[in-house]
């Protein structure tokens, strides 16, 4: 499988996680609370390679990754990913430029849940969400662990897993993870798009 055949597959995971995510939203209304950009203004977030493919080449095509790449060597650590807009001056406001290619992490943070120590399911979200909606928290903790379907965290994680399992476990600062991302595009079609065509052998 080449990178943009893996990116494609990270998008069909994408899209039937979307699905999945859209149908529990509806019935839980346990959405994040309305402007909040506090998790996306937080400069520790991790991800990998692989979810950020999907950016990167709708990025190429776009003729934006080489500005992109740009406006990440000049990122420090300590910054929080480049796709936030911050609309506070504390950051906790905002909201993400391209929500539509966002990656795994961000898909899966208050929409998704994990296995405890009691081996019950818990909802994977926020303090803000814990006690500014504090019964819809409560009611969809309660009734995931009966009928109310919620991806699993581990259970997306596999799937990319299984498309390609190094550039999955290799976790790290989500400012990091796209610029790789978009290096190994760039890469990629730099090579793709100058092969030159093998001469016919004539006789």
């Amino acid at each position: 499988m080449n990178l943009q055949e893996k990116s494609q597959e990270v998008r069909k995971v994408f899209d039937e996680l979307d699905m999945e995510i859209k149908a529990f939203l509806a019935t839980s209304k346990l959405t994040c609370i309305s402007g909040c950009g506090l998790c996306c203004s937080n400069p520790k977030v991790s991800a990998s390679v692989l979810e950020f493919l999907p950016l990167a080449f709708d990025l190429y095509e776009k003729e934006k990754a080489e500005k992109a790449l740009e406006l990440l060597e000049n990122t420090t650590e300590d910054q929080f990913c480049i796709l936030y807009k911050s609309l506070s001056l504390d950051n906790a406001m905002g909201f993400c430029s391209d929500y539509a290619n966002r990656g795994m992490i961000c898909r899966l943070f208050s929409s998704s849940y994990r296995n405890n120590k009691e081996s019950k399911k818990e909802i994977i979200t926020c303090k803000k969400i814990k006690e500014g909606k504090k019964e819809l928290y409560q009611k969809a903790a309660k009734e995931v662990n009966e009928d109310l379907a919620l991806p699993s965290s581990s259970g997306a994680y596999s799937q990319l897993y299984s498309i390609d399992f190094q550039m999955t476990a290799k976790q790290m600062p989500i400012n990091q993870a796209i610029r790789e991302a978009l290096e190994a595009v760039l890469t990629y079609k730099f090579y793709t798009e100058n092969q030159e065509p093998e001469a016919s052998e004539s006789f």
